[in-house]
């Protein structure tokens, strides 16, 4: 019986050396492992903690972390926003007007530059992918100033943006 106890043990301390000396995440960079996400706040021999973006803590067991596909996001991370608009739209104006709004924000970070592009042309509008990148603290709070300020930025420039219009079918004897 304690053999068995102890072997929880053991493997959580064997996993927790192999990740202090391969260091494949340091305490501060943004993880996803073992189906959880958060930035690192501490690692020992027998856990590792994060601290996901609500504030709250995970504990997860080293030997959980060890052998787990790990997604390093470092101290970085990329946005991954949208905006539709109308196919007659000038997409060279609108595409300048969100860059414009991207340089403005004081999170948005310049190197890696941010990808604005016209990315899909849909059943009622044209999608233009907005990605720019962020220090992880600000990841969350940046979506909320960026999208106010692109719809005034877009609505100054006249750029139209689609509401989606549902189609009813009419069937005979109906």
């Amino acid at each position: 019986g304690v053999a068995l106890a102890m072997q929880g043990v053991l493997s959580n301390v064997a996993a927790g050396l192999t990740i202090i000396v391969t260091r494949p995440f340091r305490v501060g960079e943004y993880i996803s492992i073992a189906g959880e996400e958060g930035q690192v706040a501490t690692i020992s021999l027998f856990s590792t903690t994060l601290t996901h973006p609500d504030r709250s803590r995970v504990v997860i067991p080293n030997r959980k972390i060890s052998g787990e596909i790990l997604h390093n996001y470092g101290e970085l991370r990329q946005l991954d926003l949208a905006v539709n608009v109308a196919y007659g739209t000038n997409l060279e104006t609108a595409v300048t007007a969100i860059r414009e709004v991207l340089l403005a924000n004081a999170c948005v970070l310049k190197d890696p530059a941010p990808l604005v592009q016209a990315n899909l042309l849909g059943e009622y509008a044209v999608t233009i992918a907005i990605k720019p990148w962020v220090a992880v603290k600000d990841f969350g709070a940046t979506p909320g100033e960026l999208n106010p300020a692109i719809l005034d930025a877009l609505r100054l420039r006249g750029v139209e943006i689609p509401v989606p219009i549902l189609r009813t079918i009419v069937t005979q004897g109906s």
